[in-house]
């Protein structure tokens, strides 16, 4: 350890069952044809239970106050999805190798798997709102959930986690205004859905352009009726990294979030716009996941006295994805180990903390996009 801190201010909820959930072996994604042996489902559990034991192995652990998420309820479930859509879920259950959805399997006994990851979530924002000694939380949430919608599951999610923990802090804890920041490489195309309407939540989605799914979370997408202008989606051009989240940080996500003030703020923290992961080409590095953590737990200081969640989503890079959820946690508690990024070699001549001028004319489109819809220039 280089610095520890005698307070411990930092959650990190997780529960051994979510390493368990099995999301299929693969077939519907394997892109070889038939022609050679398939290598299972890249959305396996390792890539997660290597994020607890990186924890452990760095001492890290030691200083989070670990707790152990409640089991969200029917309930709270329908606070986002239909009774029809549980239920099925909880049939597939006994069953298992079902999808329930668009590429959302349901392993045997994975219903009640996935409702504790929801109810972590849950469990999350009760703690950082109701308790006095914890001030921003880590959830390992597994299955995942921003692309769960509300009848189907989708993108290997079930139940939509951020979701569901939203609408609980709104109608449970009365919490007014929350932002949900979704830095997934992939669209939060649920989690849009859920609020397109709300003004009440600020939703600004930070991915690969036109990634899964298609066709969603372009910069012209913000919001319809009294939600007009409180969506907020930056597509950022393939082979985007440090330097490029930074700018669109700088110029677009800081001083919408300044302007909104939020009470609460979630984020689904993926870890796939990472520069080894398989399923997208972006290029973030570890100290990229470090920074917006950074920013954002700023913040929410500023604004929503440190209230803070960051709710596990994609990554699906077993060696890469540990280390960048432990810079994020690391800047979440304040406390900075030993650990090092250990790819940093094979990054050399990439250009992941370069900005090139397309990428910058984008960040700088969206921009004036968002500001001609404030002063009503776009209806």
């Amino acid at each position: 350890m280089k610095e520890i801190k005698n307070e411990k201010t930092t959650a990190f909820i997780y529960d051994e069952s979510y390493f368990w959930h099995n999301a299929g072996d693969g077939a519907l994604f394997e892109p070889a044809g038939g022609y050679i042996e398939g290598t299972g489902s890249v959305e396996s559990p390792e890539s997660k239970r290597r994020v607890k034991n990186l924890l452990e192995r760095s001492d890290l652990m030691e200083q989070l106050i670990q707790i152990k998420p409640q089991s969200a309820t029917t309930e709270q479930l329908q606070y986002f999805h239909t009774l029809r859509h549980i239920q099925a879920v909880e049939e597939m259950s006994k069953i298992g190798g079902l999808d329930c959805g668009d590429s959302a399997i349901v392993g045997k006994g994975s219903y009640e798997i996935a409702k504790l990851s929801t109810g972590g979530a849950i469990t999350a924002v009760n703690q950082v709102v109701t308790n006095e000694k914890i001030k921003n939380a880590y959830v390992l949430t597994r299955p995942p959930g921003h692309h769960a919608e509300r009848d189907q599951g989708m993108g290997f999610c079930i139940f939509n986690n951020i979701v569901i923990a939203a609408k609980y802090a709104k109608e449970e804890l009365g919490i007014g205004k929350i932002l949900i920041l979704d830095w997934d490489a992939h669209h939060g195309n649920g989690t849009e859905d859920a609020f397109y309407k709300d003004k009440d939540v600020l939703f600004i989605s930070i991915h690969q352009d036109n990634l899964e799914p298609i066709d969603r979370g372009k910069i012209e997408d913000t919001g319809i009726e009294k939600g007009k202008g409180y969506t907020i989606n930056i597509p950022l051009p393939v082979g985007s990294g440090d330097a490029v989240y930074k700018y669109a940080f700088e110029k677009v996500v800081i001083p919408a979030v300044d302007n909104f003030e939020p009470e609460l703020i979630l984020i689904s923290a993926g870890q796939d716009a990472s520069i080894f992961d398989p399923l997208a080409r972006m290029m973030l590095s570890m100290e990229g996941y470090r920074y917006m953590t950074k920013a954002v737990k700023d913040l929410a200081d500023k604004h929503a006295k440190g209230q803070l969640v960051c709710l596990h989503e994609g990554g699906y890079c077993p060696t890469y994805v540990p280390f960048c959820t432990h810079a994020i946690i690391e800047a979440l508690s304040g406390i900075q180990t030993d650990v090092d990024d250990p790819f940093i070699y094979a990054m050399a001549g990439t250009g992941y903390d370069k900005m090139l001028n397309h990428q910058k004319e984008q960040v700088d489109k969206i921009k004036a996009y968002h500001q001609n819809l404030e002063e009503g220039l776009i209806k």
